[in-house]
């Protein structure tokens, strides 16, 4: 059993070494569950030589069982003589201030500790107990769900700090050695329930594709190392194809359509941002299309189309915009914020035209009388409102598309508003509303500093 444990420890030591993933100059921190595969990570990497710091997470789901966890790995870390660091959490508190799943909440909280003790234990990285089926099962839930090269060859010896020295290594392999050093591990019992896809991948599809077709796995683990090599390939080409059709934050939409591996490139350009294939191919049929809005899945990033450019801006930024829409201004004298209007009240015989455009408003004085309501705002779904000149209404959002605005310049666009009714599209267009006529005595002269001239 002892050359048994050498030569474990060898192919890892091997693997470790071809793949650059660890040195001896620094700590390492392990992630021990006390599961079968953090314990058998811990045990050779400490047999290997390496300055080794356990940290377990109890997200404290499961009662009992969650401190009969925490119980054994502190009893594994000091059998194998490591310091072991141990960190509760509040998986519901975090869900409630940041609306995710709970394993998407613990996969943060604990990525996040692990960052910190990386930080204070100036540790290399943190290596974490992944083996051979691990990714196997990551392929095939890859496979079902959609995805490029990237997700057929995920879960990677390194990413970033977070190493994987015991992919070289299958489960069986994995409990044999354990079963050689005499050390215990513990079952998670959520592992043996089906509510979790990865679970039923595990407990049935994998193991009646084994059955049906003897070698499958390995075959799948054969694949998985030609697509890696392949995508190195794939990666200089695509990044060559993503300069051509990428511009700061906005990609040339109209021209990357017209290239025969367009649903690739500009998959590769959006998907780590969160989009899924569907809304690659919505937005390559919508190319032609202005307004159009896509949010990836996690709700961080907003793709917006406009005349042939998507522009990828940050939601958070759109969301802040909305919050703070309304503004309530008195025209009684100069406008500061949210934008800059030098606000003159002047006789009408004193009026007289300037070559200014949409820069100038001119109001009939009356429309102070009654004291209105005057809000500066951003548009809305809807809005409507009378040109200068014309008799009927019309949707800003004709207004807009006539001037070829983009998403972002509707987005940001000042309506001036009495009692509701729109009144002025600042630096844009002027209303029929409330100007000057022949019962005019006084008007105000409304000059929007900060904005284009249009005319």
């Amino acid at each position: 059993m002892k050359t048994y444990c050498q030569n474990i420890e060898g192919r890892v030591a091997a693997f470790i070494e071809r793949e650059s993933l660890l040195h001896c100059d620094a700590p390492v921190v392990v992630a021990l569950s006390g599961g079968a595969d953090s314990v058998a990570l811990l045990a050779i990497l400490k047999s290997l030589g390496y300055d080794c710091r356990a940290a377990h997470c109890n997200f404290h789901l499961r009662g009992e069982e969650s401190i009969r966890d925490m119980r054994h790995a502190t009893a594994i870390a000091e059998r194998l003589d490591i310091d072991i660091y141990i960190r509760d959490f509040d998986v519901e508190a975090y869900r409630r201030e940041h609306p995710c799943s709970v394993e998407m909440a613990c996969r943060d909280l604990r990525y996040a500790w692990f960052a910190e003790l990386l930080d204070r234990e100036a540790a290399q990285a943190v290596a974490v107990g992944h083996h051979s089926e691990d990714r196997i099962e990551t392929f095939m839930l890859n496979l079902v769900r959609g995805t490029g090269i990237a997700g057929l060859t995920s879960m990677r010896p390194r990413s970033a700090n977070v190493v994987r020295p015991l992919l070289c290594l299958t489960r069986p392999e994995i409990e044999a050695y354990l079963s050689a050093r005499s050390l215990t591990f513990i079952e998670d019992s959520s592992n043996a329930s089906d509510a979790h896809r990865r679970n039923r991948l595990r407990n049935h599809i994998l193991p009646l594709l084994e059955e049906s077709f003897p070698g499958a796995a390995a075959a799948i683990m054969r694949t998985v190392a030609n697509l890696e090599a392949t995508e190195k390939v794939y990666r200089v080409a695509i990044n060559e194809k993503i300069r051509n059709y990428r511009k700061d934050n906005a990609i040339d939409l109209q021209r990357l359509a017209a290239d025969e591996c367009a649903q690739s490139i500009l998959f590769e350009m959006v998907y780590p941002l969160g989009f899924t294939p569907t809304q690659v191919s919505d937005m390559l049929f919508a190319v032609n299309s202005s307004g159009r809005c896509f949010l990836s899945q996690e709700g961080k990033v907003v793709a917006e189309l406009s005349h042939g450019s998507l522009r990828l801006t940050d939601a958070a930024t759109i969301d802040m915009l909305i919050r703070d829409d309304t503004h309530v201004v008195d025209l009684r004298h100069d406008i500061a914020e949210p934008a800059m209007i030098a606000v003159s009240h002047l006789p009408v015989e004193n009026f007289h035209p300037e070559p200014l455009g949409a820069a100038v408003a001119y109001i009939d004085a009356s429309a102070l009388d009654g004291n209105p309501l005057w809000e500066l705002r951003h548009p809305r779904r809807g809005d409507r409102m009378v040109p200068f000149g014309a008799m009927k209404s019309k949707l800003l959002s004709d207004i807009f598309a006539s001037v070829k605005y983009s998403a972002s310049d509707k987005r940001e666009q000042w309506v001036l508003t009495r009692d509701g009714e729109i009144v002025w599209l600042p630096g844009l267009r002027n209303s029929a509303l409330w100007s000057i006529g022949p019962e005019t005595k006084r008007y105000i002269r409304l000059f929007y500093k900060n904005g284009k001239i249009t005319t």
